[in-house]
């Protein structure tokens, strides 16, 4: 392969052209923004955000970027395993899981490592522009139309072209893909949307020696709470570089988080003994930052009978799901392994890539499943309701709490919610007894 372009050059795109780096003689991200040297980028405020990488995440990030973990940890990030990783459903401690390990880091801390990695590599390179439509010729994609998109540059406004044997496109959830598929005259993908009306905001914290065993505490709510956050205070606070505190509050429709200092605290007082911790003993650093996340969305690339060649899609344009499950970082990971798979099999870039699209889908509907099920136990969330939903729902509802009891129980919930096993690993007849025998006991 000639060329690789990647539309797009957050986490995603990274991975995708590390992938690509392997089996193009030139790869080029095409980014709109300018990142600069700490990754926050100017149009992309959920970056400043608490963002979670699940363990099968982090798996696949040390398998793409050998020794990255210590280069991290050397930076200031946190490597937390055991009883430092804490979860809580309903106010109480989930049972340890010893082999549970997770880093503690920013998110513009993690992509800037990568993007280093990335853009080191002698055989990729970045340029700065905003993609505006695709080449189309002979049934595939040929290039890329894109335009200078820095209003101070000289060359500002001008247009110019990239040939391609293959493009990927990493835009997220603005990815104007099914347009220029549709100009094209090709049909863009189906895609699902489930409403769920969430906000979340993040606020950072100084940190010192308040909790000195901790580097992870989440708490969600269960099914003693009817998963009901205004019965049970969900958030998340993760040791990050710089000796600080990043934490995440959530709700849903009236009981989203807002910009208020004092609204925060009071709200992390009201849940689980970390958070309430840093809320009385750590000075607040900055702002707090909000974020709306109004749907869960879908892309499914398989449902379309035909589909033009040299065109592939990773990341949030694929599917952008409830992010409080901490799966979107894990999910382009995993895309990204996907791809390689697709390549490494000797697939030809011009042709359809159906394979990795099938190949992606099963990695994508266990995310969506994961999300959907807990999602639609709020009573407001309307669906559409996964196929399997009830006994998913029934299985994870008594999994649940059975994992506060039990470490064998949690484990096999904890596989699920990493990303490392398929969720319809909770209905094995074995975890399915198991949870029923901890169950017993207790009553």
């Amino acid at each position: 392969m000639k060329r690789a372009v990647v539309l797009g050059g957050s986490i995603a795109g990274l991975y995708a052209a590390r992938v690509l780096s392997d089996h193009a003689d030139d790869v080029v991200i095409l980014e709109a923004d300018d990142l600069g040297e700490d990754g926050t980028g100017r149009g992309a405020p959920h970056r400043q955000q608490l963002h979670a990488l699940l363990s099968m995440g982090h798996a696949h990030l040390e398998r793409w970027f050998p020794g990255i973990t210590g280069e991290l940890v050397a930076g200031g990030a946190r490597w937390g395993t055991g009883p430092e990783v804490q979860f809580y459903v309903d106010g109480v401690r989930k049972a340890p899981v010893p082999d549970l390990r997770m880093l503690g880091a920013s998110r513009p801390f993690l992509e800037s490592r990568v993007r280093r990695r990335v853009t080191a590599l002698p055989n990729v390179r970045v340029v700065q522009g905003r993609a505006e439509d695709l080449r189309f010729s002979a049934g595939r994609v040929c290039g890329v139309r894109y335009s200078t998109a820095e209003e101070t540059s000289p060359q500002a406004g001008r247009t110019d072209e990239l040939d391609a044997d293959l493009v990927v496109d990493a835009m997220g959830r603005s990815s104007r893909l099914g347009t220029w598929l549709l100009r094209g005259g090709w049909d863009h993908a189906p895609l699902d949307r489930m409403r769920i009306d969430l906000g979340y905001a993040t606020a950072v914290f100084r940190r010192g020696d308040e909790l000195p065993t901790t580097v992870v505490a989440h708490a969600s709510p269960g099914p003693a709470s009817g998963y009901q956050p205004t019965l049970s205070e969900p958030g998340a606070l993760v040791a990050v570089e710089d000796n600080r505190w990043m934490v995440v509050l959530a709700g849903y429709t009236d009981h989203r988080p807002g910009r208020d200092p004092a609204e925060f605290l009071a709200r992390m007082r009201r849940c689980v003994s970390p958070l309430h911790e840093v809320a009385d003993r750590c000075a607040l650093l900055g702002d707090v930052r909000t974020f709306p996340f109004q749907e869960s969305r879908r892309r499914d690339f398989t449902r379309l009978r035909r589909f033009p060649g040299g065109l592939v899609a990773v990341g949030d344009s694929v599917a952008s799901v409830n992010p409080i499950y901490g799966q979107g970082l894990t999910l382009a990971a995993l895309q990204a392994s996907c791809l390689s798979a697709y390549l490494r099999a000797g697939s030809p870039p011009h042709d359809p890539a159906w394979e990795y699209f099938r190949r992606a889908a099963v990695v994508v509907d266990a995310a969506w499943q994961v999300s959907a099920t807990a999602d639609l136990a709020q009573p407001h969330v309307q669906g559409p309701y996964p196929r399997g939903y009830r006994l998913t729902r029934w299985a994870g509802d008594k999994i649940a709490a059975a994992s506060v009891l039990d470490s064998g129980v949690n484990q096999a919930f904890m596989d699920v919610v990493h990303m490392r096993r398929h969720p319809k690993s909770l209905t094995h007849p074995r975890v399915l007894a198991r949870t029923a025998r901890v169950l017993a006991t207790a009553r």
